[in-house]
């Protein structure tokens, strides 16, 4: 099972700048302990901020089309940084923490309550890692990388409109 220890090769001499902007958030998954904490509370401070001032149905359409984005980007950024750091599943990579994040935050209505409970939905899924999501783990590269956290961040979105619902 992949982690951020595993060791594939030595690392590489040269980094790639954006790539590892893009996939450690702009340094947010140098900082520890906990760098995947670090970046999902990037992407929801990032998330709040456009919620003072964006109408609830613009926010919920900047949130999808920023997750789909981060998605595009943050493949190929986080296979680039696994193949120069030489790791399967580095942890500085959090830009899967940001797309995932930003999925559990795309139906929230725009208030600190909620975005903590979306906040803490993701990072639990992430974290947990139920079925399928460590499966996911296994594909290959930058496509591992995001995919477990796009589904933690789908698992989230599934409970948070659950309680949302309900409540």
């Amino acid at each position: 099972m992949p982690n951020s220890t595993t060791q594939i090769h030595p690392p590489a001499a040269h980094k790639t700048l954006w790539a590892w902007t893009t996939a450690t958030f702009f340094g947010f998954g140098l900082l520890k302990p906990g760098p995947g904490t670090y970046g999902s509370a990037a992407a929801l401070v990032i998330w709040i901020t456009l919620a003072q001032t964006l109408h609830p149905a613009h926010l919920t359409i900047a949130t999808i089309i920023a997750a789909v984005a981060v998605t595009l980007i943050g493949i190929p950024a986080a296979t680039i940084v696994a193949r120069e750091s030489g790791l399967e599943d580095p942890g500085h990579v959090v830009i899967d923490e940001v797309a995932g994040q930003l999925i559990a935050l795309a139906i929230c209505p725009p208030n600190w309550a909620h975005a903590i409970l979306a906040f803490l939905l993701f990072r639990a899924f992430d974290i947990l890692k139920p079925p399928p999501i460590r499966q996911l783990e296994r594909l290959p590269e930058g496509t591992g990388i995001m995919l477990d956290d796009i589904a933690a961040g789908l698992y989230a979105l599934a409970i948070f409109s659950l309680i949302h619902l309900i409540y």
